[in-house]
């Protein structure tokens, strides 16, 4: 229920986010729309008087470059708000499963090597149950599984290897939760766009059908329609794949971490059991 709900709050400020991005951005056109009527009124009234600095004021103005946002929002409604729609969805839940990964996986990181020193001093000092009391105390994987040996010290130092082994098993499996919806969402985001893009080259042919000539005008249009949604698709799969490779690697680290402090554990649990 836990992962449910932080899954949830990070999917809705990915959303919100994004509302806000486009709320801005119509907002700033909403200003350069205000600011060019003023610039039209302004060189309007320049032209009454000296008509020849009014266009060279206005050529400029016309020449500005839309900045990359803008080219952004008029691709992606320009390639319609159907697959267009499907295609974003797949980027938030995407990048919310991948950071909620990212920040379980941080949080499980820990220093293993001063965590084995200190169970060692907690044997010297107060046995198994100060040993027990220091893993207790400490967050992560590798603490738990050492937890778990450590509930098995009575039972021989045989019990507690094959302890350590089961549950080292169930903990990277709860390392590796949620990371098989992101390759999901990496394999259907380009997908979604290829459909998009034959249902788009379907309707140009209707038109082209519809009109009953050729024409370049027809064509290109639908054509540009229906190939946009391919682009975005692969821009989605490839933003999803960079954190996907990550959180492997990220996850490859921690149990190889696991099993090399594993192993020092268990010497350290045979040098106070005999």
């Amino acid at each position: 229920m836990k992962k449910i709900l932080v899954f949830l709050s990070i999917a809705t400020m990915i959303t919100f986010g994004l509302s806000n991005f486009v709320y801005a951005q119509e907002g700033d056109n909403g200003v350069d729309t205000t600011v060019a009527a003023a610039d039209s009124t302004t060189v309007a009234a320049d032209e009454a008087v000296q008509p020849a600095e009014a266009a060279q004021v206005a050529a400029p103005e016309a020449d500005q470059p839309k900045t990359f946002h803008q080219i952004l929002k008029e691709k992606f409604i320009e390639g319609g708000p159907g697959f267009m729609g499907v295609v974003l969805l797949t980027l938030i839940f995407g990048l919310a499963i991948a950071i909620e990964r990212i920040i379980y996986l941080s949080l499980a990181s820990v220093n293993t090597k001063k965590l084995l020193k200190k169970v060692d001093e907690a044997f010297q000092s107060g046995g198994v149950e100060a040993a027990k009391e220091v893993v207790r105390n400490t967050r992560g994987p590798v603490a738990s599984i050492f937890a778990e040996g450590l509930n098995r010290f009575d039972d021989g130092i045989d019990e507690v290897e094959k302890s350590i082994v089961a549950y080292g098993s169930v903990v990277t499996g709860r390392l590796e939760s949620g990371v098989s919806w992101i390759s999901l969402f990496i394999a259907l985001a380009p997908m979604l766009g290829f459909m998009g893009t034959v249902i788009g080259m379907i309707q140009a042919f209707d038109d082209i059908a519809a009109a009953g000539d050729i024409s370049a005008t027809i064509v290109a249009s639908g054509i540009k329609v229906a190939l946009l949604t391919t682009v975005f698709g692969l821009i989605v799969a490839v933003i999803l794949q960079i954190f996907y490779n990550y959180i492997i690697s990220k996850i490859e680290s921690l149990v190889n971490d696991m099993e090399d402090s594993s192993i020092s554990f268990i010497d350290i649990v045979a040098k106070y059991k005999k």
